[in-house]
């Protein structure tokens, strides 16, 4: 059976080399490259959600690839798609790098110029690594076409739109169901989920900011277990240490996570930060909460524009939820959505504060009435993006099952 090759880099005349080298290679089947880290993401998660046995079986990563770094990027990989090898091409193949690569989890290390004998060896090598381990997990691999568990962000178009209080109750909404769930705080500033929650706490993300190779133990000495069975991991304390979190960390912190919980939700807040760009552009959905007011909606509007132009997120690929709608508004959702050319939640939130006052002084909003219209909503919501595990998966959860999921990102 062929062994199928996936190059990737950004420099076409490097990638057309490699290109041809591969197909040199004896039983190999290279695909056609991908020019961007996105662009190698999106289409390993495409096959993925076919089966992992469309996948291939080797991935060539060339040192000159963006907008992620080389070894983010196969860090990434190797978490989200563990039977897939990676091979690190690069002109520095000191011990040093060498090391922070098989970090990161690549397989193999190909040096610059490029050999025909070395490639033809690595390619081997990890081709019968990545047969093996699918042969060992055996067609039971279905659980990895996932790519780990499911990213939501959650930003607000402006402050003061409901963001936090989305989060949160998705959140809640899928542990409630049965889903092992993560709650984090990237509103790195002026974060409240601790507040909402009412919790003390020690350690924040910003503790895991520095932290290179982030060990299950690690991670969990920096999560808050809530009562509701919910992982928090939330802003600092302190706000000035936010800077702490580089594009980078975040990057980290959310793949450690991805790789622990089926449902991560980050709030990030209103404010773009490196951090917060970096989780939104690497999302499975990216919601926008904004309110049917003009000065909201033109917020939403500027954020979706922002995003395309730093390539963070295409407006297709966003999904607006509008928070505190009335029938007799005169901007009801499909307004919002022309105007801001997004995807739209088919769910909107009901204006009804006097139901959440009582808990947010409290802060205590994870013990909003059931009966509640805007925890109904919101718990719909999170069926309607497939966050909550369906009632034939065993769950007990009243709210729904498992939603279209067409408001996740579209692999391309």
């Amino acid at each position: 059976m062929p062994t199928r090759i996936l190059p990737a880099g950004s420099d076409p005349d490097a990638v057309r080399s490699l290109t041809t080298l591969l197909s040199q290679l004896p039983d190999a089947e290279p695909q056609p490259p991908v020019t961007d880290s996105t662009q190698l993401v999106d289409t390993l998660a495409r096959l993925a959600a076919e089966s992992v046995e469309e996948l291939p079986e080797v991935v060539v990563v060339h040192e000159r690839i963006g907008p992620v770094p080389a070894l983010e990027l196969v860090r990434e990989v190797a978490l989200r798609f563990p039977a897939v090898g990676v091979i690190l091409v690069t002109t520095d193949a000191s011990p040093g790098l060498f090391a922070a690569a098989m970090d990161s989890g690549a397989r193999g290390l190909v040096a610059l110029p490029l050999s025909y004998e070395e490639l033809a060896s690595r390619v081997q090598a990890v081709a019968q690594w990545s047969t093996g381990v699918r042969r060992h997990l055996g067609h039971g691999a279905e659980v990895l076409a996932g790519a780990g568990g499911t990213v939501v962000t959650v930003s607000g178009a402006k402050g003061g739109v409901g963001t936090t209080l989305a989060a949160v109750q998705l959140a809640l909404a899928a542990q409630a169901s049965g889903r092992a769930t993560a709650l984090v705080d990237l509103d790195l500033q002026t974060g409240d989920i601790a507040s909402y929650l009412d919790i003390q706490f020690r350690r924040s993300v910003a503790d895991l900011a520095a932290i290179t190779d982030i060990s299950p133990r690690v991670l969990a000495d920096a999560v808050f277990r809530h009562d509701t069975g919910l992982a928090l991991l939330l802003a600092p304390g302190e706000g000035e240490r936010g800077e702490e979190v580089t594009d980078r960390a975040a990057r980290q912190i959310t793949g450690a996570l991805r790789s622990r919980y089926e449902v991560v939700v980050v709030d990030c807040g209103a404010q773009l930060s490196g951090a917060g760009a970096a989780v939104v552009e690497m999302a499975d959905t990216a919601l926008l909460v904004t309110t049917p007011d003009v000065i909201a909606v033109r917020g939403a509007k500027r954020t979706v524009r922002m995003w395309d132009r730093l390539q963070i997120r295409k407006a297709e690929e966003t999904t607006v939820v509008v928070n505190r709608h009335t029938r007799g508004a005169e901007i009801q959702p499909a307004l919002v959505q022309r105007i801001t050319g997004t995807a739209l939640a088919r769910t909107a939130v009901p204006a009804n504060f006097r139901e959440l006052q009582a808990v947010v002084d409290a802060g205590r909003l994870h013990e909003l009435d059931a009966r509640s219209t805007v925890k109904r909503a919101l718990w719909a919501l999170a069926g309607e993006l497939g966050l909550v595990r369906a009632p034939d998966e065993g769950a007990s959860h009243r709210g729904g099952g498992r939603g279209p999921v067409g408001f996740r990102r579209r692999k391309e």
